[in-house]
């Protein structure tokens, strides 16, 4: 049997005030006069106030597949597992919806999708979707969580898509009246505390259904003071289902609609629980941010199947790279791997394709490469400029032992393409092994004929990058080539990293063209057409298409 739970949403920063993480100092713009009690965000790592009231009741377990946009935010330094510290709501391919006081606690931010229980990632050995915060923005008019305004916007570093392929959820604006009134209930969703001294310390999904009351009346007296204007109450004056730290940021749901995201409480956790509501110009705010929530021209999605192998060095091992069209329809994409170790090459076939077909990814591993599992990156990108992505999690084994001082070199992206009398650029990446920094030098070897290769800087410390440019001349013959960028340190130690380079000629490939019908034959009475698709393939660049042995009075 299930052990009844208590019920928590968001993370909290510190208590209502403006101090140290989980201190309560002095209250922050109280009302003249009043005596206030202490506010507190749902941040992970507060801790409940030693006060008296009722007892904490439950939430209910709850899955992604009910709410496929919430999500697990973390944070390097959380003393929660994971570092789970709050809770976030996925409403486009790269954009999360949160509170704003997320983002006032230390420590890198990022987000685990998927997962009915948190504790499962395991640092990423285990499942989850993993995605780093990098751009944090907030709602202009923040200042502090119990002074409203209480919204961000995320941007991740690749695109998240929804569980069983669900939409983006719907973010309430001003134009979503009434959704906001006492007298109805909101669905909330968080990995938080389930109790308040977090013990057992729990990151399972949970959820509770709490009444909406009128918080102008019902939710005075704590912190700088309920404002309708800007947020929601919800629950119950004695905190019989509430929410707790680790909560902040994830949703109440009305009418399948996100009309808050979890705010703050009293510093106890025995009472009502506050969003910032989004039914108002903090919904225009957001939808603006994130596009109305909406999927925009150019997104398309990416995805590896399976997303984990292991290869044996000297051996190799597949899998499938599937796409998905954007609300612009299909598009060409050109597919890269990034954070490949050294000592292991990916090839695609093919490596570009239309949006909506699949290519497969082989890894090779030489018999150098260095044990370990490597957390790789698929994208693809098309030429607007828009790109999806995918983890995958390599597994090397029966291969060597990184020895002290080693170092590795990566690409990234590790396939680039290039038109006759153009240029491309990529991304050397390097690794310093455990006897730390290193200087290195870098070259390159099989750059094919008609295409030069500069690297700059040609010698970096190992954890620099450096940018390698190809350029092709207008006489370059198409083709693809496998070009090797090897690093020297001065004690002889290297390491080697290859590209994949195309190059897209201005004459036709010399042979290994083939070209097939499908179907073959076809049928057309007089006044009507009759159609076959044509395809080539086996080489690269421009090929001139004619036709022959039409019968008069047809073309």
């Amino acid at each position: 049997m299930r052990t009844p739970r208590s019920w928590g949403l968001l993370a909290l920063t510190a208590a209502a005030v403006l101090g140290p993480l989980g201190a309560t100092v002095a209250l922050a713009a109280q009302p003249t006069g009043s005596a206030s009690a202490p506010g507190a965000t749902f941040e992970g790592d507060t801790v409940p106030a030693d006060a008296p009231g009722a007892f904490f009741y439950n939430g209910q377990a709850a899955t992604v597949s009910e709410f496929p946009g919430v999500v697990a935010a973390l944070r390097a330094g959380g003393s929660r597992p994971e570092g789970q510290s709050c809770t976030g709501i996925v409403v486009a391919p790269r954009k999360i919806l949160i509170a704003a006081h997320c983002h006032d606690l230390q420590g890198e931010k990022s987000f685990v999708y998927g997962l009915d229980d948190l504790a499962e990632y395991q640092g990423g050995a285990g499942p989850g979707f993993y995605a780093k915060a990098v751009e944090y923005k907030k709602h202009p008019k923040y200042v502090n969580f119990d002074q409203g305004y209480d919204v961000a916007v995320v941007t991740v570093d690749r695109d998240i898509r929804l569980k069983d392929g669900a939409p983006y959820p719907k973010v309430a604006t001003s134009k979503d009246t009434g959704l906001e009134a006492p007298g109805g209930s909101g669905v909330g969703y968080g990995y938080g505390k389930k109790t308040h001294n977090d013990t057992p310390a729990d990151v399972t999904l949970d959820k509770a259904t709490l009444p909406i009351v009128d918080g102008a009346t019902q939710c005075q007296g704590v912190g700088a003071g309920f404002k309708g204007a800007t947020m929601i109450c919800a629950g119950y004056s004695d905190g019989r289902v509430t929410v707790l730290p680790g909560d902040s940021g994830g949703p109440l749901v009305r009418n399948n609609t996100v009309i808050g995201v979890a705010s703050w409480s009293r510093s106890d956790f025995r009472w009502y629980s506050i969003y910032a509501r989004l039914n108002n110009d903090m919904g225009d705010w957001v939808a603006n941010e994130i596009g109305s929530g909406t999927p925009q021209p150019g997104q398309f999605g990416v995805a590896v199947d399976p997303t984990s192998a292991s290869v044996a060095a000297g051996g190799s091992v597949s899998a499938a790279v599937r796409t998905t069209a954007g609300s612009d329809g299909s598009k060409a994409v050109d597919l890269s791997v990034s954070g490949l170790p050294s000592g292991v090459q990916a090839t695609f076939q093919p490596a570009r394709l239309n949006t909506g077909e699949s290519s497969k990814l082989t890894f090779e591993a030489g018999t150098s490469a260095v044990n370990g599992t490597y957390d790789l990156t698929v994208t693809g990108k098309a030429a607007d400029g828009s790109t999806g992505s995918a983890r995958f999690s390599l597994t090397v084994t029966d291969g060597g032992t990184p020895q002290p001082g080693d170092f590795s070199l990566g690409a990234s992206p590790n396939s680039v393409r290039v038109a006759a009398g153009n240029h491309i650029s990529t991304t050397i990446t390097s690794t310093a092994g455990s006897g730390g920094s290193e200087q290195v030098s870098l070259t390159t070897s099989g750059v094919p004929s008609g295409v030069t290769a500069t690297l700059q800087p040609t010698s970096i410390a190992t954890g620099a990058n450096a940018k390698l440019t190809f350029v092709a001349s207008s006489t370059a013959p198409a083709g693809t080539h496998t070009v090797t960028v090897t690093g020297t340190s001065a004690s002889g130690k290297t390491a080697t990293t290859t590209v994949s380079l195309t190059v897209e000629g201005t004459t036709p490939p010399p042979s290994g063209v083939t070209v097939t019908l499908s179907p073959t034959s076809g049928t057309a009475g007089p006044g009507s057409i009759a159609q076959t698709r044509l395809t080539a393939s086996g080489g690269t660049g421009t090929i001139t298409l004619s036709a022959s042995g039409a019968p008069a009075a047809r073309r």
